[in-house]
């Protein structure tokens, strides 16, 4: 059975890098969504000219956009099979989605993460926050939860349905440690793919700033205590 793919990419002013990533999806996707976070620069229009449908999300926050892009896909007479995540910075390698899907279509994995493995990063991709924050938050889901994920890597593929079944709320830097924890507590089979990853083009929106990055961090702080003591 042939799966449909659809993959959601989050964007707020990253008009320099969002055709890049959209060219290197592989063909074997379906759809590419693109949600403007309120974005001022040329991203939706070039997001457009390189053909993805393109859609707006005034209210200001990652969660918000992909739950934009959910809200979309669940209109469509036609739903996926698989939904990917993306980020785009061109950080990731889109080009490795094939990888990324592989456990889903072949093994029947319902959740896989991209793992930003030391190995495979560029020098400096990462901030020094960023690494402690994801060593910290896979530390704290390993010993809560038994939990064998080693990164919170925003590129990821769940099943469709698996996705619709975690319920997502986060609206904003909570995302991808929300997904993570659901998962777990709903006992989704899961693995991670070692991933490449180099420095984005133009400044993170949230390892790039000390504001950032601190919201960041007590948000996914938040969720894991949430969960570990329901």
């Amino acid at each position: 059975m042939s799966q449909t793919i659809k993959v959601i990419i989050p964007a707020y002013n990253e008009q320099d890098s969002i055709a890049n990533v959209i060219n290197d999806i592989p063909s074997i996707v379906d759809e590419v969504i693109v949600i403007s976070n309120n974005s001022t620069d040329n991203t939706e229009v070039n997001a457009k000219d390189a053909g993805a449908t393109v859609l707006q999300e005034n209210r200001k926050g990652y969660g918000y956009a992909c739950l934009k892009g959910m809200e979309y896909i669940s209109k469509q007479e036609n739903k996926p099979n698989i939904i990917v995540f993306l980020d785009g910075d061109y950080s990731d390698y889109p080009e490795q989605l094939t990888e990324l899907v592989e456990p889903i279509i072949n093994d029947d994995i319902d959740f896989v993460i991209g793992a930003r493995v030391k190995r495979l990063r560029e020098q400096g991709s990462m901030t020094p926050q960023q690494i402690f924050g994801n060593w910290l938050a896979t530390f704290l889901m390993k010993l809560f939860f038994g939990a064998k994920f080693t990164d919170l890597g925003p590129f990821r593929a769940i099943k469709y349905d698996k996705l619709l079944a975690l319920n997502m709320e986060d609206k904003t830097y909570g995302w991808t440690v929300e997904m993570q924890l659901k998962a777990l507590k709903q006992k989704l089979s899961y693995t991670e793919i070692s991933m490449k990853y180099r420095n984005r083009i133009g400044v993170s929106k949230v390892s790039g700033t000390v504001k950032g990055s601190i919201l960041a961090g007590v948000k996914i702080l938040g969720w894991i205590f949430k969960y570990s003591f329901k």
